[in-house]
């Protein structure tokens, strides 16, 4: 199975990758109006665990300077991931990812966002190592659509490789993490963040 190609989604070239998409249907004169609600709820990054249920990873918003924020995303933004299990020892337990870019595309009937992230440095730790399970190469690209009467969330991870850029322990524990990631545990995680939003 090859990736799908996704305007401003990184090409897939080397590591694991995975495509995971939930789509709602609804009446014509609707979609606009559910659109926005869905807009609202995709930029609200603080409530997606809310939106997910109790066994979805919890996201938290900070800005380029490391504080927590509760606003629209911007580049250059991080966002704090609590995985269910051990976390990265790295930061506290957590994983972080940066926000490297924010796309918009609009064209006939259809329109999409965009949220591009890649793992990085938990940003309150400046000269820390990568606090992620997977190295800096891969990226997870969080997208909402709406094409005609249906709306769409999608996930398109690429270029996935495990961190081993970390302590031992962490090495051990991204090894793990990411392996089963590639195996598709992340993506059941994904599938969950792709159902919640657009779960209204």
């Amino acid at each position: 199975m090859k990736a799908k190609n996704i305007p401003g989604v990184p090409v897939q070239k080397s590591g694991g990758f995975h495509d995971t998409e939930s789509t709602k249907q609804y009446k014509d004169t609707e979609t606009d109006a559910q659109f926005e609600i869905l807009k609202k709820r995709f930029f609200s990054i603080n409530k997606w665990k809310d939106y997910c249920g109790k066994a979805s990873a919890e996201f938290k918003h900070f800005s380029e300077s490391g504080q927590p924020v509760d606003r629209m995303p911007q580049r250059g933004d991080f966002i704090r991931i609590g995985i269910p299990g051990p976390g990265s020892q790295e930061a506290d337990g957590y994983d972080w990812v940066e926000i490297a870019n924010i796309a918009h595309r609009e064209i006939n009937h259809f329109e999409s966002y965009i949220i591009s992230c890649r793992p990085s440095k938990d940003p309150n730790q400046p000269k820390g190592q990568i606090a992620h399970f997977y190295s800096r190469s891969a990226t997870s690209n969080i997208m909402i659509a709406k094409e005609g009467n249906i709306l769409k969330v999608g996930v398109y991870a690429r270029n996935e490789k495990p961190n081993f850029n970390a302590g031992f322990f962490d090495k051990v524990r991204n090894l793990m993490i990411a392996a089963g990631g590639m195996l598709g545990i992340s993506k059941i995680q994904w599938k969950l963040l792709a159902e919640g939003l657009l779960d209204f």
